[in-house]
């Protein structure tokens, strides 16, 4: 950039376009738009300006980085002339100069009071400061005819210069549903398994802010072969905190498998995902609920605006009680959604649904003042399928309930993860109720290693051979170990016993996590169910679905040794 960058240049471009990036929020939204905006469009070059001044500015230089951006100090603005200024942070010190400024919203309307960095007072954000307005140079994009009636009732000098887009974000969101298996399967969500999805905005009133073990409650209540948990975060908590301590901090939960999704792009196809959302006042609240995901509000600060759409989805939605009966919760507000519940908000937070990229593209354009180009207008893209942002769990706490008669007994299987525990409540053991600890073989923690009634090995052996070699060994290594097991690739499971016997589970319907399946032996062991050979059993995962599970003892090795 410069007065002789035409000596260095390769695209011989007719405007500038300047895009600042001051936050990690504001970036993202004009990463997610420009490609589509811009798409083969060789007339506009497009330069990012690092606005440092921020609280919450830390990671914007490496989201550029790895998009592989241009990118200047934003001193350097005043050595050029842009002929555009894109921003989606309203709280930029513009240079002087006549150019327009587009201010694009880095959530949805402005449904939120924010500290301002210029005073120790609140402002509401998205808004722009008054001087920018006066010098007439300024646009705001709202998505909803309400929110520019908002600036106007509140910020006068916003008369005639808001522009009416919608939202990309939304029409992404629903155009995206047709994906929605394909984005479950990508975050290692079974069938019959629900995806609660939990999300938190930033600040002492957020969701993180009030209940900063909520996750691990969940962890704890719902056994993880019934649910899996995600968290989205909104990007200011790990701009202002770190990743390394939000990690600390929800250790148990991420230990418990929780799906921690990335703060840029990925939470969108883990919200199409959900089954159910546990939320607060922040934007992914209302998008979740806007695109029909049932909604349990576990926070809804005072930070938000009265009269926005946020704020009368806080008058709908049900709250969740965070020291209750978190699984009822769920269940109850999942059985009694229905698709219209939200579509008072949906309407009143989001206009011209499906053409927001075609009226933002038309909108800049007009300001760079240039032809529109003529390639059909954009349209809103599915979203690709994300990464599975997880870790395996290594241990459970596995509760096994024995019913009908014992000949065909019916065992109910239900595990948490023992990083949780410690928010969970135990079934009192009984003549027909049992509680074992299981630890997969990669467990870091040799302390629940040793401790554990149960060793599964993680990954199916390649033979029956390399199986009972590896339940052998995991004996004699853990001698307080009761049973060890091992799937066998393309087989059954094997269960070795303490007193040499070998017992092989087979399975009906698709194939089980060895773990379940050892967990059914134990109980019939616990139980003293007389026979393990050819004995059948109803097998029960908890309210997801029964299968039929044969139990039949195969020979024990030499040296009575499995």
């Amino acid at each position: 950039m410069g007065h002789d960058s035409h000596r260095w240049s390769t695209f011989h471009s007719e405007r500038t376009l300047v895009v600042a990036a001051r936050t990690v929020t504001s970036t993202v939204r004009a990463l997610e738009v420009l490609p589509s905006l811009l798409r083969g469009d060789g007339r506009v070059s497009v330069v990012f300006a690092h606005d440092p001044t921020s609280a919450f500015n830390a990671g914007v230089l490496s989201l550029l980085h790895d998009a592989g951006c241009r990118v200047m100090s934003w001193a350097q603005l005043g050595d050029i002339t842009p002929d555009l200024i894109l921003s989606a942070s309203e709280n930029i010190e513009v240079p002087e100069g006549d150019c327009p400024v587009l201010v694009l919203p880095h959530g949805v309307g402005f449904q939120k009071t924010v500290p301002d960095s210029r005073s120790p007072r609140e402002r509401l954000s998205g808004v722009v400061p008054d001087s920018l307005l006066e010098s007439g140079r300024a646009w705001l994009a709202v998505s909803h005819p309400a929110q520019a009636e908002q600036l106007l009732a509140t910020h006068p000098k916003a008369a005639g210069r808001t522009l009416l887009v919608g939202d990309p974000c939304f029409d992404e969101l629903v155009g995206s549903r047709t994906r929605r298996q394909a984005y479950r399967e990508a975050l290692g969500v079974t069938d019959g398994q629900r995806l609660v999805m939990v999300s938190s905005t930033w600040g002492p009133t957020s969701l993180l802010g009030t209940h900063p073990d909520l996750l691990q409650r969940l962890a704890a209540q719902l056994p993880c072969d019934e649910a899996r948990i995600g968290a989205i975060f909104h990007p200011n908590v790990a701009a202002a905190h770190g990743m390394q301590q939000i990690r600390t901090l929800q250790a148990a939960a991420l230990d418990a498998g929780l799906l921690l999704m990335p703060a840029v792009h990925a939470w969108r196809p883990a919200l199409v995902a959900a089954d159910v959302l546990v939320g607060d006042h922040g934007s992914v609240t209302l998008y979740g609920a806007s695109a029909g995901v049932p909604l349990l509000l576990a926070a809804f600060g005072g930070d938000a605006v009265p009269g926005t759409a946020v704020h009368q989805l806080a008058s709908i939605a049900p709250r969740l009680d965070p020291r209750g009966n978190l699984r009822q919760q769920l269940e109850d507000v999942v059985r009694e959604h229905t698709a219209e519940r939200y579509a008072s908000v949906t309407t009143q937070a989001f206009a011209e649904p499906g053409n927001a990229l075609a009226r933002l593209r038309t909108a800049l354009y007009q300001l760079l003042n240039l032809p529109e180009p003529s390639s059909p207008s954009p349209a809103p893209l599915v979203l690709p399928v994300p990464d599975p942002p997880a870790a395996s769990v290594t241990s459970w706490v596995v509760t096994t309930h024995v019913t009908g008669n014992s000949a065909a007994p019916t065992i109910t299987v239900r595990r948490i993860p023992a990083a949780v525990t410690a928010y969970s409540e135990n079934c009192p053991e009984s003549a027909t109720c049992f509680t074992h600890l299981a630890c997969a073989d990669d467990e870091r923690d040799l302390r629940l290693t040793e401790s554990a009634s149960v060793l599964v090995r993680r990954s199916p052996a390649p033979t029956a051979v390399e199986a009972l070699g590896w339940i052998s060994d995991a004996l004699a290594q853990l001698p307080g170990s009761l049973l060890a097991a091992s799937t066998v690739r393309g087989g059954s499971c094997l269960a070795g016993l303490r007193d040499g016997r070998i017992v092989e589970a087979a399975v009906t319907g698709p194939a089980l996590d060895p773990g379940i399946s050892a967990a059914v032996v134990y109980a019939c062991l616990r139980a003293g169910l007389s026979s393990l050979d050819g004995a059948p059993v109803t097998l029960r995962i908890g309210d997801m679905r029964d299968e039929d599970v044969l139990l039949r003892l195969r020979p024990a090795l030499p040296n009575g040794q499995p």
